[in-house]
């Protein structure tokens, strides 16, 4: 069964409804235990960076959720779930990430408007599992202050300012920058692909 990992933030009834759509079953938990038999994980994430891997550390989700991607299974975060992959963020530089991406999170250049909101493309940069028949420049909602490095995990990219990694895919590791529950078809058909990936 696919789990929705529960911090005590994220827009988890909205991930919800969206894989409810698509047709799949879901359970959504905070408990290390129901972890281990899930099939595929997802990680949602809003707000602080730090608060976030806090409470991933009082609820002793961390090691549960490290030690199920060494195992195999599909992983796949959401906003600051992806951004929790990484080594560090420069919005809690004394917090650590999960680490099995190498690189921090930075802040969007002060002249730009922050957060970046809205609706914006996804440019592929390399075939990819996650954007399979989501079209040529597909477009997604992003809510998003910070942003992840782009590197040879990076399989989609977005401008703001600059580009940024928008999607990431490195073994059964995913994630992606925009919130997929909130946009529309493109981020349903995204949600389907991951569903539709082999378990371990």
């Amino acid at each position: 069964m696919i789990t929705v990992i529960d911090y005590g933030a994220g827009n988890l009834q909205s991930v919800h409804n969206a894989l409810a759509r698509v047709g799949t079953a879901v359970r959504v938990s905070r408990d290390p235990a129901l972890l281990a038999d899930a099939t595929k994980l997802i990680l949602p994430g809003v707000g602080h960076f730090g608060a976030m891997m806090r409470a991933l550390d009082d609820l002793r989700l961390r090691e549960a959720i490290v030690s199920r991607i060494a195992d195999g299974v599909p992983f796949l975060g959401i906003c600051l779930g992806m951004q929790a992959l990484y080594e560090g963020s420069d919005e809690a530089p004394g917090e650590t990430g999960l680490g099995l991406l190498p690189g921090r999170i930075a802040r969007f250049d002060t002249s730009l408007r922050v957060p970046h909101m809205g609706w914006n493309s996804v440019e592929p940069v390399r075939p990819s599992p996650m954007l399979r028949e989501a079209g040529d420049l597909p477009y997604f909602y992003f809510a998003n202050s910070f942003y992840a490095p782009i590197g040879p995990e990076t399989s989609g990219v977005c401008t703001y300012g600059g580009q940024f990694a928008a999607v990431v895919e490195h073994d059964n590791m995913f994630g992606v920058q925009f919130h997929p529950e909130k946009s529309g078809s493109s981020g349903l058909r995204l949600l389907r692909n991951f569903v539709e990936l082999p378990s371990c």
